[in-house]
């Protein structure tokens, strides 16, 4: 065939693959919301490519919003002190939200987890005192009491 490639490798190597969240710029995967706006649409599926990276854009955006306002906003009150009733919760989720932040953080994972929630309310003596809730796949916070921890140069006698 004139004009065509000798061979399948033609002495070019193969491109790494890109991620569309990659090539957007974006964290959040705008490959599983196109997946997730295909089977929630009734037109057989038919999505745009764009309206997966708009949407994934507008949800990053949002989360950012909440987790970090903005640097001309008064700052952040504690959940605690007493505030406007509608804004109470929104500084709580705000507060719980940066805190579970930090925890996936220091465990090095971008995905926050039930865990890190657990942590960030149970490690707050405050939230800890306002949220009583049990967290779902959140597991226990350790505590060994002090009792139980001997001196390094003492042994036990049995």
């Amino acid at each position: 065939m004139a004009g065509g490639k000798a061979g399948k490798d033609s002495g070019k190597a193969k491109a790494k693959a890109v991620s569309r969240s990659q090539r957007a710029g974006l964290q959040f995967p705008v490959g599983r919301i196109h997946r997730h706006l295909k089977t929630r649409t009734t037109s057989h599926g038919r999505v745009g490519a764009t309206a997966a990276v708009y949407s994934a854009a507008i949800l990053e955006y949002l989360t950012a919003e909440v987790s970090f306002p903005s640097v001309h906003q008064r700052p952040r009150l504690h959940c605690m002190k007493p505030v406007q009733s509608a804004n109470r919760s929104l500084n709580c989720y705000k507060q719980v939200l940066e805190l579970a932040g930090n925890a996936s953080k220091d465990l090095k994972v971008k995905r926050i987890t039930p865990r890190h929630l657990q942590l960030a309310i149970r490690g707050d003596e405050e939230l800890d005192s306002l949220i009583k809730a049990t967290i779902a796949g959140g597991g226990v916070i350790p505590h060994i009491h002090k009792s139980l921890i001997g001196k390094k140069g003492q042994q036990k006698t049995a």
